[in-house]
Formats: C-alpha cells, sequence, structure tokens
C-alpha cells in the first residue's frame, strides 16, 4: 500500500540543531545568482565517480539502476543519516571542502546551503531543459536569481486527514472554510467531551509554517542585497489567533505529535482529523491500523468560501557540490534521478515519495485507490492541491534558528505563558537579531 513508512515522515518533522557560526561566513546574496563550479569533467580513462549522500529508502535501487545503465558515470551511495545529522556532516564537510558531490536537501535548508556558496548552479548543466516536466512551484523553491540549484524530487502539499465514521455518527458536514471547521471542532466537542476535532502540536513548525504557506503569507523576502524578515507577517498572524481561540476554548488538544500518546489517540478516534503533507497516509496506516477504512482525506479549510489556495508541509531535493570535480555528470545524474519513472518508482514503492515530477503524479502508485483510506484514491485531491500552492513562497537563511524559537516560543503559549502571536512577535526579534549577528543585511 502507498504511503506507510513512518522513517520518511520524520524528515518533515522538523528539530534542526542550528549549525556553527565559523559556517555561516556568508557569500552575497548576489552570489547565489550566477557562478557555477570551477571544476571541470575528467578526461581520463575509465569511468567518473561520484559520491551521494541521501537517506531515502529505496533510493539505493534507483542508484543501482543507474549505475547498470551508464557504465561510465558511477554513483556510490551512503546514508550519513536522516535531514540534520546529514546536514551536520554537510556543513563541516563545506569548510573542509571535500562535501560528496551530491547530497539529499529538504526544501527549507536550501538557502542555508545557498548562502555558503557551495552549491553548483545547474543551469549552464541543462536543468532548465527539464522545468517545464515538475510541479511549477517546486522548481521556484529550487532557484535564485538565474540560477538553479537543486533539482526536486518529492513534496508534501497539504490536505485534511478525517474520521468519515466519525465526522458522520455527529452529523458533521466536511469543512471547506476555517470558520466551518472551527464550528465543526465546537460541535464535535459537545458531542463527545473527550473528542477533539485535532491536535495543535506546539513544537511542530513545520505544520504552521504550512498554514501560514496557505494564507499568504511570507516569512522572508529578498530585497536586492537584503533579507527582509517578517515571522510576524499578517497572514502568520491571522493563522497564529485562530488556533489560539481553539486552544482558549478548549477545543483542540495541544500536545507532541509523532508520540505512542498521539498515536493511540489517532487510534481512538480521540483526535478526529489531522493537516498534513500528503505523507501522513504513512503515518495513518503504520500507527492507527486499526483504523484502516475509516480515514478520508480532503482539501484544506479556505480562509474565504470558493478560494483554491493551499500550502505545502515536506519535499527534498538533490543537489551538486562545488568541490565535485565531474559537476556536468552528476548534473546528469541528479536530473535522471528525479525524472526518470522507473527511478521514482523505486522510491515510491521503498520511501513512498510524492514525486515533484508531473508524469509522475499519474503513476498507479501514486494516483491509485488506497485501501486504507476506504479505496478513496485521493491521490488527485493532492494532485489538484499541488497546482494550487504559491509558487513565490520563500525560505530564510536561517530556518534551523527560525523553527527552534517558533517551538520554544508557542510551547511556551500552550502552557499559559504569552500567546501564539506574542511568540511571532518574539521570533521575529530573535530572527532579525540572529541574522544580524551573521552578517546578513537585514529589513523589516
Amino acid at each position: 500500500m502507498l504511503f506507510s513508512s513512518f522513517s520518511w515522515m520524520r524528515r518533515f518533522a522538523p528539530g534542526f540543531a542550528i549549525f556553527s557560526v565559523a559556517l555561516l561566513i556568508m557569500v552575497p546574496l548576489a552570489a547565489c545568482g550566477g557562478g557555477s563550479s570551477s571544476s571541470t569533467s575528467s578526461t581520463s580513462t575509465g569511468p567518473v565517480n561520484l559520491t551521494f549522500w541521501s537517506w531515502v529508502t529505496g533510493i539505493d535501487k534507483s542508484v543501482a539502476l543507474w549505475n547498470s545503465s551508464h557504465p561510465n558515470i558511477q554513483v556510490k551511495l551512503a546514508n550519513v543519516g536522516s535531514g540534520p545529522v546529514e546536514y551536520d556532516k554537510l556543513y563541516t564537510a563545506i569548510k573542509a571542502n571535500n562535501e560528496s558531490d551530491l547530497a539529499q536537501v529538504e526544501f527549507q535548508l536550501l538557502p542555508s546551503f545557498e548562502t555558503t556558496g557551495s552549491l553548483v548552479d545547474l543551469a549552464p548543466y541543462g536543468a532548465n531543459d527539464v522545468k517545464d516536466q515538475f510541479v511549477p512551484w517546486t522548481w521556484k523553491q529550487v532557484t535564485l536569481g538565474g540560477g538553479v540549484y537543486a533539482i526536486p524530487q518529492d513534496s508534501g502539499p497539504m490536505g485534511l486527514f478525517y474520521r468519515e465514521d466519525i465526522f458522520k455518527k455527529y452529523n458533521i458536514s466536511v469543512p471547506t472554510t476555517w470558520a466551518q471547521y472551527a464550528d465543526a471542532a465546537a460541535k464535535l466537542h459537545a458531542a463527545d467531551p473527550n473528542a477533539y476535532i485535532t491536535d495543535f502540536p506546539p513544537k511542530q513548525p513545520g505544520q504552521f509554517t504550512g498554514l501560514v504557506w496557505q494564507a499568504g503569507g511570507q516569512l522572508f523576502t529578498i530585497n536586492g542585497q537584503s533579507w527582509k524578515v517578517s515571522i510576524n507577517n499578517p497572514q502568520a498572524q491571522q493563522v497564529a489567533s485562530y488556533w489560539q481561540d481553539l486552544i482558549n476554548k478548549k477545543l483542540v488538544k495541544t500536545e507532541p505529535d509523532f508520540t505512542n500518546a498521539w498515536y493511540n489517540e489517532l487510534q481512538t478516534g480521540t483526535l478526529a482529523s489531522w493537516f498534513s503533507g500528503v505523507w501522513g497516509a504513512g503515518t495513518l496506516s503504520s500507527n492507527a491500523p486499526q483504523t484502516s477504512g475509516k480515514w478520508r482525506v480532503a482539501p484544506m479549510p479556505q480562509w474565504q468560501a470558493g478560494q483554491t489556495v493551499y500550502g505545502n508541509w515536506g519535499g527534498s531535493t538533490t543537489v551538486v557540490f562545488k568541490s565535485s570535480k565531474h559537476p556536468k555528470e552528476a548534473a546528469q545524474f541528479a536530473i535522471w534521478l528525479n525524472s526518470n519513472q522507473q527511478s521514482l518508482d523505486e522510491m515510491i514503492k521503498g520511501n513512498h515519495i510524492y514525486p515533484a515530477y508531473q508524469p509522475a503524479l499519474d503513476s498507479p502508485l501514486v494516483s491509485g485507490p488506497q485501501a486504507f483510506f476506504g479505496n478513496q484514491a485521493f491521490g488527485q485531491v493532492f494532485k489538484d492541491t499541488s497546482a494550487h500552492i504559491n509558487v513565490n513562497f520563500q525560505w530564510g537563511p536561517s530556518m534551523e534558528q527560525v523553527y527552534n524559537d517558533i517551538s520554544d516560543n508557542f510551547a511556551n503559549a500552550v502552557n499559559g505563558r504569552g500567546t501564539l502571536s506574542d511568540g511571532l512577535n518574539a521570533v521575529q526579534l530573535s530572527t532579525v537579531t540572529y541574522m544580524k549577528k551573521q552578517g546578513f543585511s537585514v529589513t523589516t
């Protein structure tokens, strides 16, 4: 069945360690928009050998497929750890100028790596030739200025996972607006004081950011050579106020997610819905198996009736580093890895990725009926959602710090020390202070 890997989901539950200040010797933003590796491909006899760091289950079969069909370019795969573990090793390697040729990097971390000046611009190596084959917003995520600094691999368009049986039991219609969702929260809890519409986990900034993304908010934008920081933008405050109201009325729980207690509440019906990226399907099927057939997927509620705007939570890319002696061949592999259907099928089967490559979204592995969800073919829901995600959403160069600070401040808020809006204001200040200390030009 599709989406059954909790280990893959963990890629999108950020808890990243702040990287060393010594590694934040930043290049000007203009340098991120142009230039490429000065290395050239080897002309010696024998195959070109590339190293590739990735934690994705099933990608080893993709690499084996490449190696069998490309005898002159051989890729050696290494799993040095997932997410933050890999990133810490990459930052250390960048300082020593001995990174792997290629690596797996999530969308939100790309600006952090771009500002080190270590990524190859893949545009001179044919990246833009495949631009139109990828979901537009995912391609925008990997570009800066005129450069292409990664090839998208997968994404996490968000949807509403809900217990159809509970909704029917209490005559709750699937909400299409956020106002309706709040009404549903009140109706459910009034009917069953032990049941809640959902959980608002304070230490899950990835989910909150996805909701801000849907609302049209921008945490960061680029103004010439400066970063504009707007963590507490009006849309983020709107989202924060909405959830603060539900918290104040005790209509949602505020417990940590991805814990045994949380899985039990999903299984028992204490929690009747969950906002997640498409990968959430695997979390539910793996950790609430007794609810098979009871869950369904719907589009996210809208702030205004009739709108069709959505957010994203998750997604990763393949990057090439400037220390590579073979940037052309590395770029060739990165493009093939994420646009060859057989390669993607191996990752879909092994790690249940949701591809950024548009033709793959029609694969039966992605678009077919899902038994755990009552044979709902929810792939079309997420395909439609992904087509209506704001292409201009911009991550900043200090997302580890931002996410850690949001987590700490939101945890304070749910424990009665201030509000979520207060937390956003605090993170705005801490982010500006942090970035200025690292030498960034910052505006607000």
